[in-house]
């Protein structure tokens, strides 16, 4: 792979500290044990190069033998070399996987699965570290679906569930990680807090974040982010916008916001002249509502999210206290007794961490229980206990159309804060540019960067192909009625209950 002058650097940089660990990807040698720990931060905007850079340190480690962690299921071989490629969301990881990587979540490492014994030779059978089992736990016909999932998606979990298996008849349960890992790669690094950095820096020997300075820091982290105090000289800077060769509209826009004298008007004047020039960026006047169901509008303010949410509900037919099949959700926490901390550590090893966008796919054979597709998850669908909330603009409470005693809270998911969607990226993203510009009169500063140039650079960046800049408070009507039969769905419904 050609890479540029500063990729070049930056790799020759993390090259060293993996040999430090004892990891020579130069030489092609690998020492039984790690050496010296160090931290690095690879730092850039959109289309620098840094997921680029990451695919190919991960192609090395993989080539000399090191085994990915993904937190699905560990061997018992524990004299193997290690790396895990980490993202604080499951839609980040998700991104990485779709590109090759053997991406997982922050959640899903910290946190390990016990397998049941009967289930544990299948396990390191799908890996590759054991011999087929025999057929006495699951038929020959089993084993052969399970090997099949796993060969297109590599996932143990999604493997035995197509095998017929459900995740309690082979997961006891979770704890917290107790042994150190090997190597650490992390992207989206800007939105880790100080927390989450402390924990991983006293699970890998070795850690390299990726991130992009740009985007907004953390809430609560004081407008910095966890890269800020590293030393200089650990901070290796990407500068090349290399997607550029593509002559992407929505990287030129997004790099034009470096401009310190840039203003809001003069930045709307460029997304009108790029929509002029090129269907990749479109101007609109009414949101469109059959996108909203598979992509959040963005937007700065929470009354913002609420009113398009209405909108888009109305619009659709939806009854003010029901829910229909299509409608989309985003998880905001997980409510259970301590008595069902296993309960919460599967549910949030399964994706359904905060801010995991989910589709709802009707009532759940329970009362308070709700069917719900994960979005490029790799286990299918789920059944939970659900509590969701619909907020109306005015009112002091939302409207509850489910609700367990105890489970996952959800927020309806047309709309969501812009600051919610950073990790995530979607196709065709709509962005609500009224927001931005109450955000540029509002004149706030966040670490010495205009506060509404930080929410418009994440906000267009989220946008792989199309982005489509909204101008006014105004909705359109749908075209083709609210449904699921886009959904694409890969494993059975796995029931997940907490007890009592």
């Amino acid at each position: 792979m050609e890479l540029s002058a500063d990729q070049a650097r930056a790799r020759t940089r993390i090259l060293a500290a993996l040999a430090k660990a004892g990891v020579d990807l130069d030489l092609g040698t690998v020492e039984a044990e790690g050496g010296r720990s160090e931290r690095l931060a690879v730092l850039g905007k959109a289309g620098s190069g840094k997921t680029l850079l990451l695919s190919e340190i991960v192609r090395g480690l993989m080539e000399l033998g090191l085994r990915p962690v993904t937190g699905d299921f560990e061997s018992r071989n524990t004299k193997a070399r290690t790396f895990c490629v980490l993202a604080p969301t499951n839609k980040a990881a998700g991104v990485l996987r779709g590109r090759g990587v053997p991406a997982t979540t922050i959640h899903r490492v910290l946190y390990t699965p016990l397998y049941h014994p009967d289930y544990e030779a299948i396990a390191e059978w799908l890996t590759g570290e054991g011999e087929r089992p025999a057929a006495d736990t699951l038929s020959d016909e089993a084993l052969d679906r399970a090997k099949a999932f796993y060969a297109r998606h590599p996932s143990i979990p999604g493997a035995l569930a197509a095998a017929g298996l459900r995740g309690s008849d082979f997961i006891k349960g979770w704890k917290r990680r107790e042994q150190p890992l090997d190597i650490g790669l992390i992207d989206e690094a800007s939105m880790l807090d100080a927390t989450q950095f402390e924990d991983l820096g006293q699970l890998f020997s070795t850690l390299v974040l990726f991130g992009d300075p740009a985007q907004l820091a953390p809430v609560g982290g004081g407008g910095g982010m966890v890269f800020d105090a590293m030393a200089e000289d650990a901070k290796l800077t990407l500068g090349r916008v290399h997607r550029q060769a593509a002559d992407n509209p929505i990287l030129d826009l997004a790099h034009a916001l470096g401009d310190p004298d840039l203003e809001f008007e003069a930045f709307e004047d460029l997304i009108h002249a790029a929509a002029a020039r090129d269907d990749r960026v479109v101007v609109a006047q009414r949101a469109d509502a059959v996108a909203m169901a598979r992509a959040p509008v963005l937007v700065w303010r929470n009354a913002t999210r609420v009113r398009l949410i209405q909108g888009f509900r109305a619009v659709h037919g939806a009854p003010s206290h029901d829910l229909i099949p299509g409608e989309p959700l985003i998880c905001d926490g997980i409510e259970l007794p301590l008595r069902h901390r296993r309960k919460r550590m599967d549910l949030e090893a399964r994706g359904l961490i905060k801010g995991a966008q989910a589709i709802y796919l009707g009532p759940g054979r329970k009362p308070g229980f709700s069917r719900l597709h994960l979005p490029g998850s790799e286990e299918g669908d789920l059944s939970v206990a659900s509590i969701i909330q619909i907020e109306v603009p005015g009112a002091e409470e939302p409207i509850i159309p489910t609700a367990a005693s105890m489970g996952v809270l959800f927020l309806h998911g047309a709309a969501v804060t812009i600051h919610k969607a950073q990790g995530s990226q979607w196709p065709e993203v709509q962005v609500f540019a009224p927001d931005l510009f109450a955000a540029a009169r509002a004149g706030r500063v966040e670490a010495g960067i205009a506060l509404w140039k930080r929410l418009a650079y994440v906000a267009i960046t989220r946008a792989e192909h199309r982005l489509h800049w909204v101008t006014r408070y105004m909705l359109s009507r749908p075209t083709e009625p609210l449904g699921t039969d886009d959904l694409v769905r890969n494993a059975p419904i796995l029931a997940l209950e907490a007890e009592g």
